[in-house]
């Protein structure tokens, strides 16, 4: 009996187009052994979008969707969907058409060699958005120093899931998520698919810059305690630079009697010392930050382990 894969797309002011999407669907899946059906999760359009999507649904049978009652991100309608959708497989991609959808074999079939998650990575895009560029890479470049978890540069929500990984995915209770962070958190055996970002079809990208940063500074709280403990970082740092500089400066004015007539001030003396309990304070903050990191990493409730098979 044929496997059948689960296309999931958040949908939110895309009804230009949604036809258009499923035309481009319907037309891969002609080519290959598979039953399919699609999910979508419109995440409080308002446009015509949720009309589109029931009159879709209407025609095809194996059109699904989910309505939300407001816009609660992406993120979460990608949750929602990997939650909802059946299928063997589940592949997560957006319903504008920058993500090739003629790739779909592509996933499918490293997926039936085995992997287990089957990550889309952007290694060009059409549109010619200078500042996006440059900021994703500085992202990455960043992200990959600080994570606790493997990120893969230019990786991207276009990603295939064995029905597996997406069990395990739902056990994830956090609110404030990075969907590929968690995938990515989660292990299991992977493999990559390059493509290339057309330009959309329609429409603007729902993603402006102030939801751009705030999803980068989600990113990085939620998968590295480095900001949380720079701040102790920065005051170890300190400590090292105004500690032996400030015992240098009491020998040799108060013990040695200045034998290389540097003269300290009173000023610069007292700035030294001022620099060491600036240190010493920034040094306890981090303190405390590892007993917030540690209550962060209780209050996320992440699973303890991940099980990916066994033999009772």
């Amino acid at each position: 009996m044929p496997k059948t894969i689960s296309i999931i797309t958040p949908v939110f002011n895309e009804a230009l187009s949604l036809v258009l999407f499923v035309a481009e669907v319907e037309k891969v899946f002609q080519n290959i052994p598979y039953h399919y059906q699609i999910l979508f999760v419109n995440d409080g359009s308002s446009d015509n979008s949720q009309a589109i999507i029931e009159q879709l649904a209407n025609e095809r049978p194996n059109i699904k969707f989910l309505e939300f009652s407001r816009n609660f991100g992406k993120e979460i309608a990608l949750s929602a969907g990997l939650a909802e959708a059946g299928g063997d497989a589940l592949i997560m991609i957006d319903s504008d058409l920058q993500h090739p959808v003629d790739k779909i074999p592509e996933f499918i079939a490293k997926w039936e060699e085995g992997a287990e998650v089957v990550i889309g990575v952007r290694v060009h895009n059409q549109e010619k958005n200078i500042w996006r560029n440059v900021s994703s890479r500085i992202f990455y470049y960043i992200l990959s120093r600080i994570s606790d978890v493997q990120i893969v540069a230019q990786s991207t929500d276009f990603r295939l899931l064995d029905r597996s990984v997406a069990n395990e995915f739902k056990r994830f209770g956090e609110h404030a998520r990075i969907t590929r962070g968690l995938i990515d958190w989660l292990g299991f055996k992977r493999d990559f698919v390059n493509f290339t970002a057309k330009s959309r079809a329609f429409g603007k990208p729902g993603y402006d810059k102030r939801k751009l940063l705030k999803l980068a500074i989600t990113t990085f709280t939620a998968h590295s305690l480095f900001p949380l403990k720079f701040a102790g970082y920065a005051g170890l740092a300190i400590i090292m630079f105004s500690g032996p500089l400030g015992l240098f400066i009491f020998v040799s004015k108060y013990v040695l009697d200045d034998p290389l007539n540097l003269n300290f001030s009173g000023p610069a003396i007292l700035a030294v010392i001022n620099l060491f309990l600036i240190g010493i304070v920034l040094s306890s903050l981090g303190l405390i930050a590892l007993y917030i990191g540690s209550i962060y990493g209780e209050v996320t409730n992440r699973p303890l382990y991940v099980v990916r098979g066994r033999k009772e």
